[in-house]
């Protein structure tokens, strides 16, 4: 388990700093006045498993997953619960927190922090 005592920046992540973002969008996204009908999540189930396993990635592998940056992007699935559901300002300031655990200082759009999603061929 991971705690404030370790050096927790790895591979440009805030290890500790996500993985507690993480916990507070979880509370958010299982709040019973939660309005899923404009995100593409099914329902609370849903993003609480998603939110879940992609906290577990972040545990063991020190990195943002792809689908993680999906998922706090702008007009993405849990902004949308959060304009459904009276918590838009919220989301902007846990929006912020994400982007500040995931950065690096580096100015590249694709800076190290998150996976790249994985080619089709």
């Amino acid at each position: 388990m991971l705690d404030r005592a370790d050096h927790t920046r790895r591979m440009g992540v805030d290890v500790v700093a996500m993985v507690d973002l993480l916990g507070e969008v979880r509370g958010w996204l299982a709040r019973p006045d939660s309005d899923y009908s404009w995100s593409s999540f099914l329902d609370a189930d849903a993003a609480l498993t998603e939110i879940d396993e992609l906290t577990a990635r972040v545990r063991a592998d020190g990195r943002v997953p792809f689908g993680l940056s999906v998922l706090f992007a702008p007009t993405g699935p849990i902004q949308e619960v959060a304009l459904s559901s009276g918590w838009g300002d919220e989301f902007l300031a846990l929006a912020d927190r994400f982007d500040a655990a995931c950065a690096t200082g580096e100015s590249d759009l694709t800076h190290g922090c998150h996976e790249p999603p994985h080619a089709v061929s």
